[in-house]
């Protein structure tokens, strides 16, 4: 519940600051981009920190206050808006996006504390599932608060929904005062710790790897899919809409089928059947010219998407101890995040440099790589959780 309502506050945000700032700067790409700049910055700058202090404070405390702070700081900006000063939206954005950098990896340590090991993926697979419903239906009720409501009702839905989920997060069970981690160790040392613990882990070691591989193949086809839709099916970049509709349902409709096999399927099986799926996907859609085989191979592509994400979380979950639960997540996080980011950089320079079709090859290529550095995984199937002991 807490989840559905902070999907409806970040998809309003999103949404209608970019559709306010696109308007009132007469379509400035330097501000259109510096919205996103100031969404995925935090990852960068604050995954580590954010995690480590995940993992020294309260889970359960830690989520309230993160979303109430995001609350408040919505409303002042709202104040400051009404003044005038439209630029403090970018403030609004930022500061809520720093604070689920504390929030998210709490999250994790409540799912590892409270959620039976044989049960972990479905969970993964039900909020990989609400994720994909958002990304459907987000977009659509963003664009339509903001065109019927205006910017000022947009910030107060968004201050209402961090403000509820806060409520509904305070009905969780009373925090383990045995779960804080090292308390007593200064922020660096217990930083390094986590890096140790990852490099001590060959399971995480190989997830980060196949992590980075798939985000850089994910991020150099991402901004491309418009040129897909004009130069190889020959229609207007407004049917660019329904071939993410269609992806989007799909990636829904894969969620909810890996809820329902989730015990049965052992989670680097998924992930390596979402890589390799992404792969033909991707080179198919790149070669393909035909608008149904196009639709069909976006659809299929997002029928197995989820499997990667659930399949990297559910590993990490498994072999991740709970005091180092929140540093592990902010070191791979940044790690798909960073590499995507690089992939949407480098796209258009290598699509004049070489073709279309050449770069979604090489996305292709680069999520078979994903799944051949997940080999020894799949090889070794039993957990390999590395002790605190082990890191001296």
């Amino acid at each position: 519940m807490s989840r559905v309502l902070l999907q409806l506050g970040v998809w309003v945000r999103n949404f209608a600051i970019l559709l306010y700032v696109t308007e009132i700067t007469n379509n400035d790409p330097f501000y259109v981009s510096l919205i996103s700049v100031v969404e995925f910055a935090p990852i960068f700058l604050f995954a580590i920190v954010g995690g480590t202090f995940a993992d020294r404070w309260r889970p359960k405390k830690t989520m309230i206050l993160s979303d109430a702070l995001s609350a408040i700081s919505v409303l002042i900006v709202l104040l400051v808006v009404m003044g005038g000063s439209w630029k403090a939206l970018l403030l609004a954005t930022f500061v809520s996006a720093v604070l689920s950098q504390f929030s998210q990896p709490s999250a994790m340590k409540l799912f590892k504390q409270h959620v039976p090991e044989a049960q972990l993926q479905g969970v993964m697979a039900m909020f990989q599932s609400l994720t994909a419903f958002f990304m459907v239906i987000g977009p659509v009720l963003g664009a339509f608060i903001y065109q019927h409501y205006g910017i000022e009702v947009s910030l107060i839905i968004m201050a209402g929904m961090f403000a509820g989920s806060a409520l509904i997060l305070s009905l969780l069970p009373k925090d383990d005062a045995g779960e804080t981690g090292l308390i007593r160790s200064g922020i660096y040392a217990e930083i390094k710790a986590g890096l140790g613990y990852v490099r001590a882990s060959k399971v995480l070691k190989n997830l980060g790897a196949a992590f980075a591989f798939a985000g850089l193949a994910a991020g150099l086809i991402q901004p491309l899919g418009v040129f897909v839709i004009i130069e190889n099916l020959g229609k207007d970049k407004s049917f660019l809409q329904w071939v993410m509709m269609a992806n989007g349902a799909a990636m829904l409709l894969g969620g909810a089928v890996i809820m329902g096999i989730g015990r049965k399927v052992k989670p680097q099986m998924l992930l390596a059947a979402g890589l390799l799926a992404s792969a033909a996907g991707t080179i198919g859609v790149g070669w393909s010219h035909d608008t149904a085989l196009t639709i069909t191979l976006q659809t299929l592509s997002g029928f197995f998407y989820p499997c990667i994400h659930i399949g990297i979380n559910t590993l990490i979950l498994q072999n991740t101890e709970t005091a180092y639960m929140g540093r592990v997540g902010g070191i791979m996080g940044p790690m798909f995040m960073g590499f995507m980011v690089i992939g949407m950089t480098l796209a258009g320079y290598l699509k004049e440099a070489f073709s279309l079709f050449g770069v979604f090859a090489g996305s292709g290529v680069l999520f078979l790589i994903a799944t051949l550095v997940l080999l020894p995984l799949l090889r070794n199937r039993n957990k390999q959780t590395i002790q605190p002991s082990s890191l001296s």
